[in-house]
């Protein structure tokens, strides 16, 4: 019998790119959000040795690029463990569709992989297995809200929120490949950097926009703390708290936090910016590119109303739905489930 785990999506709750770091990578600051959406990863271990991948879906490598394969061997080498390891992905999230659908692929394959051999890697061990095979995978083994710095890698698990409908909007425009997008967005800030330096003009570069970024979200967490200035009252919240008490992720999205990643992806893939604007006519509060795309979300203050959207969308033919977040717990609760 195989075990079956539930591969969650993610969106962005914003995105800032900055310099590119000593490793090649560029840093990153974002706020991760696991939703409903979901693949399937079924994981067997039969007799004989070796790691198979299936999949219908052709555009999914089934050698060892494949992420679930990398983990599965490192997790095969840690559990001491022996047999040919057949991971079956069931396909429903897009292939480069900015919704981490590989990464969580990995630790849904990592997760069934233990259950199947009775066996428990310690976190630590875990928490390094998904950070030497993609800067996504960590903020799987949290879900929920997740703040990501670093190259993505490094997330911290925010207070869970209450769930919040949304659509998320498939495109039938190609995946859009992130090392393309990063390409673009670094020669879009060099040019900005060489326009400023001819016009005897600084800041404004990669570096602002990510103090900007985390300025937002700090303002935003720290809204519902006591105040601790003079002449203020211990223990009594601010009046910020009482505004964000039914809708605390758009109270996240009205701060004003973007996704760097939309100025030079829409460009390119002018359909994604006229889904953003379609999903925005259809009553979304907040509507974004989720990772470098192809996915773009919008989030709405109820399930009828997304529902009416994402109906509204699918009649014009694209591959819309209706899903919610997913707090940490609901999130660790659903995973296992058939």
């Amino acid at each position: 019998m195989s075990v079956g785990v539930r591969s969650f999506a993610k969106i962005n709750l914003g995105l800032a790119i900055g310099p590119i770091r000593p490793d090649g990578y560029h840093s990153l600051r974002t706020i991760y959000q696991t939703i409903s959406l979901h693949d399937l990863v079924k994981v067997e271990v039969q007799r004989g040795a070796g790691i198979e991948i299936r999949c219908r879906d052709a555009r999914v490598p089934t050698d060892e690029s494949n992420t679930c394969w990398r983990v599965a061997e490192r997790v095969m080498k840690a559990c001491k463990a022996r047999g040919k390891v057949v991971i079956a992905i069931e396909k429903r999230l897009p292939v480069q569709g900015g919704l981490g659908a590989a990464s969580s692929n990995a630790v849904a394959a990592m997760l069934a992989l233990e259950r199947e051999l009775r066996a428990s890697l310690e976190p630590e061990q875990r928490w390094r297995i998904a950070s030497e095979v993609g800067s996504d995978l960590p903020l799987f083994l949290v879900g929920g809200l997740v703040l990501g710095l670093g190259r993505g890698e490094e997330v911290y698990a925010l207070e869970d929120l209450p769930p919040l409908d949304l659509v998320a909007v498939f495109t039938a425009e190609a995946g859009v490949s992130t090392p393309r997008a990063f390409a673009d967005w670094d020669a879009r800030a060099e040019a900005a950097a060489a326009k400023r330096a001819a016009s005897g003009l600084t800041g404004s570069g990669p570096s602002t926009t990510m103090d900007m970024f985390s300025s937002r979200v700090f303002a935003w967490l720290t809204a519902g703390l006591p105040r601790a200035a003079a002449g203020s009252t211990a223990g009594v919240p601010t009046a910020e708290r009482g505004d964000r008490a039914e809708t605390p992720l758009l109270d996240l999205v009205r701060a004003g936090i973007e996704n760097d990643f939309e100025p030079v992806v829409f460009p390119k893939h002018p359909g994604l910016r006229e889904v953003k604007r379609e999903l925005e006519r259809a009553g979304a509060r907040f509507a974004s590119l989720s990772g470098s795309g192809s996915t773009v979300y919008g989030l709405f203050d109820s399930a009828g109303q997304a529902q009416a959207a994402a109906q509204k969308l699918a009649e014009g033919g694209a591959r819309a739905y209706a899903a919610t977040t997913l707090t940490r717990r609901q999130y660790w609760r659903d995973l296992f489930s058939s």
